[in-house]
């Protein structure tokens, strides 16, 4: 039975590792997926097949690490990753609220400069 579950383990690790990198690059083909992100994402599907198919990797690194049970490095890889990617969100996102903020301000005053011009000739006829 163990050796089963090892067995059912690395197929279900290589089976999501796939589909991971199938789904990015379907939604980088569909235009759904901008492909700065893209990369982080086929990264992390890269290093989850690497360490299903080379179990001994992972085994060698939690050694390296002093981690006493391989899959919780992997959790561990994962959660770090994980930070990383809601890190770089939490950036693009203070990056895109500057501009917004800094589009709607020029929205407002080329509004605010429209009305003065559309005023303008009707103040010119009267006189």
């Amino acid at each position: 039975m163990f050796r089963y579950g090892n067995y059912l383990l690395e197929v279900v690790a290589l089976s999501m590792g796939a589909l991971l990198m199938v789904f990015v690059i379907t939604n980088v083909r569909r235009a759904s997926l901008n492909v700065r992100y893209a990369i982080l994402w086929l990264c992390a599907g890269a290093v989850l097949l690497m360490l299903s198919l080379y179990r001994s990797l992972l085994d060698y690194i939690a050694m390296a690490v002093g981690v006493g049970y391989p899959p919780s490095l992997l959790f561990l890889v994962a959660f770090v990753f994980l930070l990383f990617i809601v890190l770089h969100y939490s950036l693009v996102l203070s990056s895109h609220r500057d501009s917004i903020r800094r589009l709607a301000q020029t929205v407002a005053l080329l509004e605010e400069e429209a009305r003065r011009q559309r005023r303008a000739p009707a103040d010119t006829d009267k006189n």
